[in-house]
């Protein structure tokens, strides 16, 4: 084995992939579907190959240069993706969820800050305690940046390698129960408050029109459809496509066939016998009323309707706060299916009282015209797109170090958001930015998650090579246990505070705060349980504010915890 680690040595960028390739399938595997991830995994392995390697005299060592560039990346990708939710979060209707999530990562470090103060424990485990038990493993970085940056200054005896393992370390004794502990109780709160969420779902998807976007699925089955009709009833012939619309609100006029040319739908076209009319509408009431335009004919010309898709990003302030059932009347409810919508990342039910937020991302289908149509209504208009606008990467980049150099007096020195708050204050004011102008620095989903994955693997594994050797010597039964106690309490009481808060104070439905509850310690695993449990996708309505809040709060946290213990 020593000749082995000490080919990792001489090689490093074959080391640093093994860790990560190995991470990567370590984070695969699952127990009762729990399992570590690939980031925790990262650490682990990292460490685990490392303190091997040093029991064989080989001290492996990845550059320090790597480890910022793809941490900082990171943050700024970690910008690009809550930069719309967070700016939602500033508004009237979403301060609830906010307040919320502010309090779960306030009471989280505030319990580790005063762990790690009574029990006098070691440099670099608040910041590592921290991130495993609110399961942010950004936070590491900011631990670390706090260190290096020098606003917060070793102490006598303390070398940064050894800051650095005491945060690798607290890491991984805390964060198995901060993700397993997050998930059981936000899954399991309504049965001990003896609700029964599943329930209190249907009732709310009944009340509120909202359709089970986990029950979707391919099937041969497809509740609308669109057939070509010859127009020869005289009661219909001069309706204009708007008028018809109003008077059949049931149907939508997808086409009309005139002398051999296909016209469009729009709403003051008007139609005329012999004309060829396409109608879309639900499958009974296709059936139902056969005579109400004429023969059915199979004119494939007039059935072809050339079709666009795009993503519409919700900006128009006479839009944002709108249900959906507002549109079912209005010429654009004929012209555009509406597939699905993402707000922060997740997908939000479909339902006539979905109520629209700035920053909704709606996937629609139409015309060409019709989708233009939608974008003057609702916001601007991106069709898909794999390229990559680099320029704005860079320039994001750019501002981002920039704003990192801004330092203020606190705490008897100065004190900035560095390099890391930095990228990730960029990343929210350029995605923000181009929420208004059009998509101009296109970052595909795709782009982004390699930023973001990518990134923070790369850059945990890093830390774990480069901490193992240390742990070694520093690890003690005494502070494993001390460790694991602090971060099995910031984990579990920020929750019930949470979901007190939440039912009694602010109202919110059980089901829509079971998500919230998991979106104020930004992890979209508990949703996923507690959708699961609900037997229903409501919960993921109540995620996507304080997932964005929180997760601002968390990856910066590492840095304030570090400050607060010194």
């Amino acid at each position: 084995m020593h000749g082995l680690f000490q080919f990792l040595e001489s090689n490093p960028y074959i080391l640093l992939f093994l860790v990560v390739g190995l991470a990567v399938g370590v984070g695969r595997v699952s127990l009762r579907g729990y399992g570590l991830g690939m980031v925790a995994s990262a650490i682990v392995v990292g460490c685990g190959l490392s303190a091997w390697a040093a029991a064989n005299g080989v001290a492996l060592k990845l550059d320090d240069f790597t480890k910022s560039l793809f941490y900082y990346l990171f943050m700024y990708g970690v910008g690009l993706r809550v930069g719309p939710s967070f700016l939602n979060s500033l508004n009237r209707d979403a301060i609830a969820y906010t307040i919320l999530a502010v309090v779960s990562c306030v009471v989280g470090g505030a319990i580790v800050v005063a762990g790690a103060v009574l029990l006098d424990l070691p440099q670099g485990v608040a910041g590592g305690m921290l991130a495993g038990s609110q399961t942010m493993s950004a936070a590491i970085g900011s631990a670390e940046q706090a260190i290096t940056s020098g606003a917060v200054a070793l102490r006598p005896g303390t070398s940064v390698e050894d800051v650095s393992a005491m945060i690798a370390l607290s890491y991984g004794i805390t964060y198995i129960w901060g993700t397993v502990g997050i998930i059981l109780i936000c899954k399991y709160l309504p049965r001990w408050w003896g609700m029964d969420a599943r329930a209190l779902a249907r009732e709310y998807e009944a009340e509120h029109g909202v359709n089970n976007v986990d029950e979707a699925g391919l099937t041969a089955y497809r509740p609308t459809t669109a057939r070509a009709y010859r127009l020869d009833n005289d009661s219909v012939a001069g309706l204009s496509v708007h008028d018809f619309r109003q008077r059949y609100p049931m149907y939508r006029v997808a086409n009309i066939r005139r002398a051999g040319q296909n016209l469009g739908a729009d709403p003051e076209l008007v139609m005329r016998l012999g004309d060829i009319v396409v109608l879309g509408g639900p499958l009974g009431e296709m059936t139902d009323r056969m005579g109400l335009i004429g023969p059915e004919v199979a004119d494939s010309a007039a059935l072809t309707v050339p079709l666009d898709q795009g993503t519409i990003l919700l900006t128009h302030p006479e839009a944002v706060g709108r249900q959906l059932g507002d549109y079912a009347r209005s010429d654009l409810a004929g012209q555009i299916q509406l597939t699905a919508i993402e707000r922060g990342g997740h997908p939000v039910p479909i339902g006539t009282q979905t109520r629209l937020k700035r920053g909704d991302l709606l996937s629609v289908i139409g015309s060409k015209a019709a989708l233009s149509r939608a974008s003057a209504l609702l916001g601007p208009l991106a069709r898909p797109s794999t390229a990559t606008d680099l320029l704005t990467l860079c320039a994001g980049m750019i501002l981002g170090f920039l704003i990192g150099l801004i330092q203020f007096p606190a705490f008897g020195s100065n004190v900035g958001l560095g390099n890391a708050g930095g990228l990730l204050l960029s990343g929210i004011i350029v995605s923000a930015l181009v929420s208004r102008l059009r998509y101009f620095g296109n970052t595909p989903n795709a782009a982004r998650n390699i930023l973001e994955d990518m990134g923070l693997v790369v850059f945990v594994a890093i830390v774990g090579v480069n901490s193992g050797g240390a742990l070694v010597t520093q690890l003690n039964g005494t502070l494993a246990l001390s460790i694991f106690i602090i971060g099995f309490l910031a984990c579990s009481v920020p929750p019930f505070i949470v979901w007190v808060l939440g039912l009694y104070l602010f109202r919110i439905h059980p089901v829509l705060l079971m998500g919230a509850t998991a979106g104020a310690r930004s992890h979209s695993g508990p949703a996923r349980e507690a959708a699961a449990e609900a037997g229903s996708s409501v919960p993921w309505l109540g995620f996507p504010v304080g997932y964005a809040v929180s997760g601002v709060l968390l990856t910066v946290g590492g840095y304030f915890v570090m400050l607060f213990t010194g």
